[in-house]
């Protein structure tokens, strides 16, 4: 049973990975050397890759026009206070691809071997978001969750800075899942995530909040009625 108030570290999350994916994303012919060094690549990953994630149940203290208080710590963000419009409890979140994939050696100038790890950690990133929200929704029998993330969307959605203050709920992030935060506010290693998940009964993507058309990780269109709604509740409008 879970505990409230007590961060949970997920770790050694299953993941599923193949030569032939790496083969078909780079377009890699089998047999070739570069083949033969991906299939080595992968089998090192298999060895030692980690995908790891936490996360801790909280209520919510306060809300406000344009804020929501969660155990003393306020957030900023109009779209965010707005999705929490009928919550109580929330889920924040540190989700990661692992520590091991920064330890490879790359030789210099291999800048498809770099690629390749890098297209690896996103996916084990995805994995370990995907591992947690299937955690908390069999855990706390949620049917439905969604997810928002500091520095996700337009910048004006809610500020990247206040990463730290996920950080600053979840307690030692680094000890827990080796997941760090520097002073500009990039999350090390590259691929992890830090947000708030809650329960929805509606789709929410932080992306329908962002104006960047070329963006390679976008997981729904620009909404335009949406942006304007929130928009219509900030503050002196």
């Amino acid at each position: 049973m879970l505990q409230l108030d007590t961060t949970v570290a997920l770790s050694n999350i299953p993941f599923f990975l193949n030569s032939d994916q790496v083969f078909e994303q780079f377009r890699i012919k089998s047999g070739t050397d570069r083949a033969k060094e991906v299939e080595d690549l992968v089998n090192k990953i298999h060895e030692i890759g980690n995908p790891k994630a936490l996360y801790k149940v909280c209520f919510i203290d306060e809300k406000t026009d344009d804020s929501v208080i969660v155990e003393g710590v306020k957030f900023i963000s109009i779209a965010l206070r707005q999705n929490l419009d009928s919550v109580e409890r929330v889920f924040p979140y540190i989700a990661t691809c692992g520590t091991e994939m920064d330890e490879l050696e790359i030789e210099k100038g291999d800048i498809l071997k770099k690629m390749m790890i890098s297209y690896i950690k996103e996916s084990f990133l995805q994995t370990s978001i995907q591992y947690l929200m299937n955690h908390v929704q069999k855990q706390l029998r949620i049917s439905k969750l969604a997810s928002m993330n500091p520095g996700s969307g337009d910048a004006t959605v809610w500020p990247i800075e206040q990463q730290k203050d996920v950080f600053s709920i979840l307690g030692d992030v680094e000890r827990l899942i080796g997941v760090k935060l520097t002073t500009s506010s990039v999350l090390q290693p590259d691929m992890s995530l830090s947000g708030i998940l809650f329960p929805t009964e509606t789709d929410f993507e932080t992306c329908q909040l962002c104006h960047r058309e070329k963006c390679p990780n976008r997981r729904a269109p620009f909404d335009q009625e949406l942006w304007e709604s929130i928009n219509a509740e900030s503050p002196g409008a």
